[in-house]
């Protein structure tokens, strides 16, 4: 049997001191497997960003287990856990992120480089083929509108070919044609790529496109 992607069992997490203490997650369970993909469903302030921001390894959680790709990222050191997610993550975010001085083609080259891959560029031409981006890989982020900017970051995710994707609220930015459109491309460079895909979104449109949505309210699992 292989391995589930993300395995979470009672994740909690508070934040602050004193008064000031808050409680953001309370005892979240989550499973994702192999190719697999969920949506996590919540309004504003729930805790669905924060879920992610512990899978992903950039927050730390006050109690709980927290496995990824068989690691448990509660026990790495920052160094561990940015190998781990230069290995088999991928991230796409709201805010695209994409360095400004940089083309499209080295935005894309650059996670690959980090991790010592090869044919990096060859690559990095045929993620943003893929993405339909063919013809613009010389032009810098400035230079490209929202949803093109959101294409270079899918193909910046996939390139180095992770296990999973994690994508919080990937269309936020858009507008709703656009994010149509690049909800239609991420689906399918996941499945393309045989990746798991955990997707953070308000939208129950966006969310119903995965074969699984767990809602979220108030740092627990309402459904």
């Amino acid at each position: 049997m292989t391995k589930p992607l993300i395995e979470l069992s009672d994740i909690r997490l508070t934040l602050g001191q004193g008064s000031a203490r808050t409680e953001i997650l309370r005892g979240i369970d989550l499973r994702l497997e192999e190719g697999e993909t969920v949506a996590v469903l919540g309004a504003s302030g729930s805790g669905k960003s924060s879920l992610m921001a512990v899978i992903a390894g950039l927050e730390r959680p006050s109690g709980g287990s927290a496995r990824v790709l068989g690691e448990d990222v509660t026990a790495l050191g920052e160094d561990a856990l940015a190998r781990l997610r230069g290995r088999g993550i991928g991230v796409v975010l709201q805010a695209f992120h994409l360095l400004p001085t940089m083309t499209a083609l080295e935005n894309v080259m650059v996670p690959m480089e980090l991790a010592g891959e090869p044919d990096v560029a060859e690559r990095a031409h045929a993620e943003l083929a893929a993405v339909g981006l063919a013809g613009r890989e010389s032009h810098y982020p400035v230079q490209l509108s929202g949803g093109e900017q959101q294409r270079v970051a899918i193909a910046r995710a996939t390139a180095p070919r992770p296990k999973l994707l994690l994508a919080d609220e990937p269309t936020g930015n858009l507008d709703a044609k656009t994010g149509a459109a690049i909800i239609d491309l991420l689906f399918d460079r996941v499945k393309a790529a045989g990746a798991g895909l955990l997707v953070i979104t308000h939208d129950p449109a966006v969310a119903e496109r995965a074969g699984r949505i767990i809602r979220i309210a108030d740092g627990q699992i309402a459904a």
